[in-house]
C-alpha cells in the first residue's frame, strides 16, 4: 500500500530547467518512481544528456526545448508535451536565474530579467498546464523557491523577491485550483553543490566553511537531495498537502 502512494506509472510530468542540478535530481526522483518526464529547457546538448540518463532508469523520457521567459515558448512545450503523451499530471517548475549585485547597483533590466525568468515564467507555465490538469480533474505542481523566499539576502535582492513570490503564488494557486484536486506546493532548497554555486567555494572557501558549519546536517546538499521530496510530492501520498513551503536545506533555516 505505501508503495503505491509513491507510484508515478502512466503519470506525465515537466520539469523545467531539468537537464543539470536540482532540476535533475528532481527529474530522476520522478523517473525513479515510473513517471515519464519532459525535460524542458534551453541547452539542447545537456538536454539529450540528461533524457538518457533518465531513459537509462526505465522512463520514458523526452526533451523539449524552453524558454520560460517567452510565453509562446511555454505554449509550444506544453502543448507538445500533451501532443506527445496524452496528458500531463505533474509541473515542476526549477528554471530559474539570477544576477548578483548590490541592490544601488542594478538596472531595471537586471530586475526585470530575474523576475520574468524566476516568477512571471512559473505563472505562466502554471497556467498552461492548468486546464489539461483540470480536465483529468487532477494534478501536481511543484514550484521551486529558495532560503532566500524567507531570509533577506544583500547581494541578490531580485532573487530574493521573485523567490518570496514563488511561495505565495503557490499558496495562491492551491487555493484557486483546490476545486480541480491540483495541490500546488513550493520547495525551498538551501545551500546546495551546483556548478552555480562552485565558484563561491573555489573563490571564496571561508564564506563557504561559515555556511557549511551552520548547516546542523554538517553539508551541502546535492541535487539527489531533492528526488524524495520531490516524489512525494507529485504522488498520491501528497493529496492532503497543499500550500505549504518546505525547506529542503539540512536545517539551515531553523539553526
Amino acid at each position: 500500500m505505501t508503495r503505491e502512494l509513491f507510484d508515478l506509472t502512466d503519470k506525465v510530468a515537466i520539469v523545467t530547467g531539468g537537464n543539470g542540478g536540482i532540476g535533475l535530481g528532481i527529474a530522476k526522483g520522478l523517473a525513479g518512481s515510473s513517471a515519464s518526464v519532459v525535460v524542458a529547457a534551453r541547452n539542447a546538448d545537456k538536454t539529450v544528456a540528461a533524457v538518457q540518463e533518465l531513459q537509462a532508469l526505465g522512463s520514458d523520457a523526452s526533451g523539449v526545448s524552453l524558454d520560460v521567459s517567452d510565453e509562446e515558448s511555454i505554449k509550444a512545450a506544453v502543448a507538445e508535451t500533451v501532443d506527445r503523451y496524452g496528458r500531463l499530471d505533474i509541473l515542476v517548475n526549477n528554471a530559474g536565474t539570477t544576477v548578483r549585485s548590490r541592490p544601488e547597483d542594478y538596472e531595471a533590466a537586471d530586475w526585470d530579467l530575474v523576475q520574468d525568468v524566476n516568477l512571471r515564467g512559473a505563472f505562466l507555465c502554471c497556467r498552461e498546464a492548468y486546464p489539461h490538469m483540470a480536465k483529468q480533474r487532477g494534478g501536481k505542481i511543484i514550484n521551486i523557491g529558495s532560503m532566500t523566499s524567507i531570509f533577506g539576502i544583500d547581494w541578490g535582492a531580485p532573487y530574493a523577491a521573485s523567490k518570496g513570490g514563488i511561495v505565495q503564488l503557490s499558496k495562491s494557486l492551491a487555493i484557486a485550483w483546490a476545486k480541480d484536486n491540483i495541490q500546488v506546493n513550493a520547495i525551498l532548497p538551501g545551500w546546495i553543490e551546483t556548478d552555480l554555486t562552485a565558484p563561491l567555494q573555489e573563490r571564496f572557501p571561508e564564506r563557504h566553511a561559515q555556511i557549511t558549519a551552520r548547516i546542523p546536517d554538517g553539508r551541502w546538499g546535492v541535487p539527489s537531495d531533492f528526488a524524495g521530496i520531490a516524489a512525494f510530492l507529485a504522488s498520491g501520498a501528497s493529496d492532503y498537502v497543499t500550500g505549504t513551503a518546505i525547506p529542503v536545506d539540512g536545517g539551515y533555516s531553523v539553526y
